[in-house]
Formats: structure tokens, C-alpha cells, sequence
């Protein structure tokens, strides 16, 4: 079968994709505007370059086109911080999914905790075993809902049981399969 894009709905699109591009680690972005913590999952979400040292996260629209709050409070900070999900974070990461308005935490209304790390950038969820500190880099312009937004790695949190002198890390992120989500092993192999 051959799926031509041209032929299919913007539904469509996503559900083909979303399912074959995949495990996809969950970018879990918490964002700060007027001191109300935004959480949100983005499964649109992958490395992007290590010199730089950036990642892409895709960022939609509200129902009613608005731009999600942590899209505006991106714009606005030019700060963010991304938690990797695990499993004892699952229901908290799918409950954050949950749109809200924009003066009310999702930290708050679904009891999820956080730490301050860095001063200059929002908190982690706690229990994170490793976050990203970034910096907001530049909007990738594409036709359509959706707003590829670069942000630039300055700092990571490792959790010191994950991470080694060495910088191997020992991650069991939640990632996205399709509509599904599974918990990734890292497989050490003897070479």
C-alpha cells in the first residue's frame, strides 16, 4: 500500500505517522509565566543536533487557535525545562495532557510535585531521573497548526544512580508507540 499524502485528512496524517515513527521518548515541558507552573507532554519530540546541543518539539494550537500555554509562555520566557517521563509519573504525565486555562497549574489541579534545580529555569517534576534546561532557539515556520519550536540544551539533570563519571546514562523514559506508550529498557550489549 502506498498512503499518499495529498490524499488523506490532517487526522489521517498524524495517526500514520505517529504510529510509525516510533518509540518516541515523551517530552514532558514544564514553563513558567507569572509564577503558574505549566506541565505538558509532547510526544513530537527528538534530538536534533549535538553541536548545537538542540532538540524539536512540536507545539499545536488550542481549540480555539490560541497558542498552547507553553508555546506563549516559550515566546514569552525564552525558558524551558524538559522531564523525561517514567513509570511512576504515567498517570500524572496523561492527566497534564488535560487542557486547562492559562491560570491554572496542572502542578496544582493534579497534585504533581516539583523541585527547584536551576535558578533561571522552571523546576523539574520531581522524581525525574533526568531533565534538559533550555533555551528557546528560533520557530521552524511551516504551513498549518502545528510550530516546530528549537530550544538549545544548556544544562541536564541526571539523577546520580542513572549517570556515571563517564556520561553513560541509564535511562527507562515512557515513550510513545503510536496511540500506546512503553516504558524503553536501555539493552547493554558486550562488545
Amino acid at each position: 500500500m502506498i498512503i499518499n499524502y495529498n490524499d488523506i485528512t490532517s487526522t489521517q496524517k498524524y495517526k500514520v505517522m505517529s504510529q510509525s515513527i516510533i518509540p518516541r521518548p515523551i517530552a514532558w515541558i514544564v514553563t513558567v509565566d507569572n509564577n503558574i507552573i505549566n506541565v505538558a507532554p509532547f510526544s513530537y519530540f527528538t534530538p536534533l543536533s549535538s553541536n548545537p546541543p538542540t532538540v524539536i518539539v512540536s507545539i499545536g494550537h488550542k481549540d480555539n487557535n490560541e497558542p498552547k500555554d507553553t508555546l506563549a509562555n516559550i515566546r514569552k520566557t525564552k525558558k524551558a525545562t524538559i522531564c523525561f517521563v517514567n513509570e511512576i509519573h504515567l498517570e500524572n504525565m496523561i492527566l497534564s495532557a488535560q487542557p486547562l486555562a492559562k491560570d491554572i497549574s496542572e502542578t496544582t489541579k493534579f497534585n504533581i510535585p516539583t523541585t527547584d534545580i536551576l535558578d533561571d529555569y522552571p523546576p523539574i517534576i520531581e522524581g525525574c531521573d533526568s531533565a534538559m534546561f533550555c533555551n528557546f532557539h528560533k520557530e521552524v515556520e511551516l504551513e498549518g497548526k502545528t510550530i516546530p519550536i528549537i530550544l538549545e540544551i544548556k544544562s541536564q539533570y541526571c539523577n546520580d544512580n542513572i549517570c556515571d563519571n563517564n556520561f553513560n546514562i541509564n535511562l527507562e523514559n515512557i515513550s510513545r508507540i503510536g496511540k500506546e506508550f512503553a516504558i524503553s529498557k536501555k539493552v547493554k550489549n558486550d562488545i
